[in-house]
């Protein structure tokens, strides 16, 4: 009796199905990606520009050695002592009513109202004048003062950090990535808790939950100019130096 032929599989189709499964694992698979701090970082000043000058009150000098030790304004810190430190600083001599100057810290000036509408009107008639090429800058201060008279009308007239104000910190090129990390850290949480104290004392809520507002495209409308009031006011003024070579420490 012949022996029965053994019918060959259709192996056509497996190419398609394997492609197929390749693809849903690649849509459906969560992918890890790199974390880090997000900053941006200012532009190089180029050789024949001539930098200006610095004082000493509007830079707030935050230094870390290669064993880990703070040095804030030229005193050794301890890490939980960085975030009060900063918000000092950056509130200054108040921000909607006057304190004692303190000429350790920056000397702030008060964004009036009148004096904004003022500046508006005299940068609208510069543009109107202007030639083609110098729109672009004047439209820019327009914007920046735009920002400034929206922040007096839900905020209130405040006074504001002059431009060279600023956090500067320093590490050393054997700081532990640990330490660099804590010390970014208690600094963007002093900006965020000023941020949140001006929103619960001036719209009854976080500024993280006015972020979340702002960010929806329901809500938006009703709550972006109030985010970008609050950023308007306190700033994140944190600055990185290049790090420094390791040097001997006592």
């Amino acid at each position: 009796m012949p022996r029965r032929k053994l019918e060959e599989i259709n192996a056509g189709s497996m190419a398609d199905l394997a492609f197929l499964l390749l693809i849903f694992f690649l849509v459906t698979t969560t992918m890890d990606t790199d974390e880090g701090i997000v900053r941006l970082l200012p532009p190089p000043v180029p050789n024949d520009v001539t930098p200006p000058e610095i004082i000493e009150r509007n830079v707030y000098i935050v230094l870390i050695n290669a064993r880990d030790l703070l040095l804030v304004e030229n005193e050794y810190t301890q890490i939980n002592q960085l975030k009060a430190g900063a918000k000092r600083f950056l509130i200054a001599d108040g921000i909607f009513r006057d304190l004692p100057e303190d000429p350790n810290l920056p000397q702030k000036r008060w964004v009036r109202k009148a004096e904004l509408e003022a500046k508006l009107e005299e940068y609208k008639a510069q543009l109107a004048a202007a030639a083609e090429k110098d729109k672009e800058s004047i439209l820019d201060a327009i914007d920046r003062v735009e920002k400034k008279l929206i922040a007096v009308k839900l905020l209130g007239e405040y006074k504001e950090l002059p431009p060279s104000a600023v956090i500067s910190m320093q590490n050393d090129n054997q700081t532990s990535y640990d330490m660099y990390i804590q010390v970014n850290n208690e600094l963007e949480s002093a900006v965020g808790e000023l941020r949140d104290e001006i929103s619960l004392e001036k719209f009854g809520i976080t500024f993280t939950e006015l972020q979340e507002l702002a960010n929806n495209p329901e809500m938006k409308d009703m709550y972006r100019d109030k985010y970008y009031a609050i950023r308007e006011v306190i700033p994140q003024r944190i600055s990185e130096a290049e790090p420094r070579q390791s040097t001997p420490v006592n």
